[in-house]
């Protein structure tokens, strides 16, 4: 397989999305030749970078910042070169707008952006490009397809994609795609329930994983003389941590020693920490504000139960890393979670939006360190056995070099020979 592929992400690297740089790095190590596009720049400044996540800035090319002559140069190109091409490219920008003025000057800028990927993925000699989840920069990845003599997949987590299916172009993306990852078989079902079946040969499980060796129980201090419970991800409406922390009110009155850990940061900071101080439990509540993937360990390492009371997820790596540390966890009961933790097994479910079965929950573990024991136990056998990060990524590599060769096979070299034609810069 001689395919070089193009990654097309948003934000590179991204906080929230470490699984994405990690991926790209084992993908690399496992042979696969493989580019960075991202549409912005770095969600951090250089000095909260990480020193891989610094050398990945080095290593990535950047739309937004290549510059007004840059992006000329690449309409300008395509168009004297390949009209057709541009043409048919802006004409399914406004269509995918639907006749909304709005939605359609979102359209054309990414289709702005989708001229200037082909010109990179031209000049690197990439005749594929792959986008994580299925929104906007899907939709760049979907415009690129129609300007360039390209592949075009997507890994699909669920369940932000699905909120709005149409406005996304779903159903479309699973038509033009060549072949579809989806983290969990809920996602897979989603996207099944979108599309007809004759594209459903395209949709394959691919889960993601931890490093279970980065990620592995730790012993904890001799000054440990708390009951904390973690909570990781972003402060926003979908993580509900609004429920947790009422949840944390109801219990702190039993418990003298719990004390709740929050990070992450996000647009609903303050109305949590206006609901601490309402709640009367500020000296309960810790938020620890957004921590780079180095800094993560010793949260992990502190914690005597992690919580995740979500509203939405695809399969949370969070969840994945506290139970590779042996870390006893209670996470809603939806989407994809089920096929991770198996409720009373390796973890505890409660039902979605229900502080009192939240609580209850919470406080069963509280109550009970063998049990905590146990289920953090099974917990990380469960992450060994499905989600091992270098064992999916592994098999990860061969999906890929399986797919993008059959990819190759059915267009008969078509995409190369048409690149050479092509040539525009």
């Amino acid at each position: 397989m001689t395919t070089k592929i193009t990654y097309l992400v948003s934000h590179y690297p991204a906080i929230s999305h470490t699984f994405i740089l990690n991926e790209i790095r084992h993908l690399r190590d496992q042979g696969l030749d493989i580019d960075v596009c991202s549409i912005n720049d770095p969600d951090r400044v250089d000095e909260c970078l990480t020193v891989v996540e610094q050398a990945e800035k080095k290593r990535c090319f950047y739309v937004k910042s290549a510059g007004i002559g840059a992006i000329a140069r690449a309409h300008l190109g395509l168009l004297l070169k390949s009209p057709l091409r541009y043409f048919r490219g802006l004409g399914m920008a406004v269509s995918l707008a639907g006749g909304s003025p709005r939605e359609l000057l979102y359209r054309l800028f990414y289709f702005a952006e989708a001229v200037v990927v082909a010109h990179r993925m031209q000049h690197r000699g990439s005749s594929h490009v792959h986008v994580h989840f299925g929104s906007e920069v899907a939709t760049v990845g979907l415009l690129v397809k129609q300007v360039a003599p390209v592949g075009f997949s997507l890994t699909i987590h669920g369940s932000d994609e699905f909120y709005d299916a149409p406005g996304f172009h779903l159903t479309r993306k699973v038509e033009e795609a060549d072949f579809i990852f989806c983290i969990s078989h809920y996602t897979a079902s989603q996207l099944m329930r979108l599309s007809e079946s004759q594209h459903w040969n395209k949709i394959s499980v691919a889960p993601l994983g931890v490093d279970v060796n980065h990620f592995s129980p730790q012993k904890k201090s001799d000054d440990h003389d708390t009951l904390n419970v973690l909570c990781v991800g972003r402060l926003n409406a979908a993580k509900g941590i609004h429920l947790l922390l009422k949840a944390v009110a109801h219990l702190h009155r039993q418990y003298d020693s719990l004390r709740l850990i929050v990070v992450g940061d996000g647009e609903l900071r303050a109305s949590l920490e206006s609901l601490v101080e309402s709640l009367g439990i500020a000296d309960r509540v810790e938020f620890a504000g957004a921590v780079n993937q180095d800094g993560i360990p010793p949260y992990y390492q502190r914690a005597d139960v992690f919580c995740l009371p979500s509203f939405a997820e695809g399969v949370p790596v969070v969840l994945m890393e506290a139970m590779s540390m042996e870390i006893p966890c209670v996470a809603s009961r939806i989407t994809g979670i089920p096929e991770l933790i198996d409720d009373g097994c390796n973890g505890l479910l409660f039902t979605a939006a229900d502080v009192d079965a939240l609580t209850a929950a919470l406080k069963r573990l509280l109550d009970d360190p063998v049990l905590r024991q146990k289920l953090g136990r099974a917990g990380r056998q469960k992450v060994l056995a499905g989600y091992d990060l270098n064992a999916n990524f592994t098999a990860l590599a061969h999906h890929f070099v399986e797919q993008l060769d059959g990819c190759e096979s059915s267009q008969e070299g078509r995409r190369g020979a048409v690149w050479a034609s092509e040539r525009y810069v």
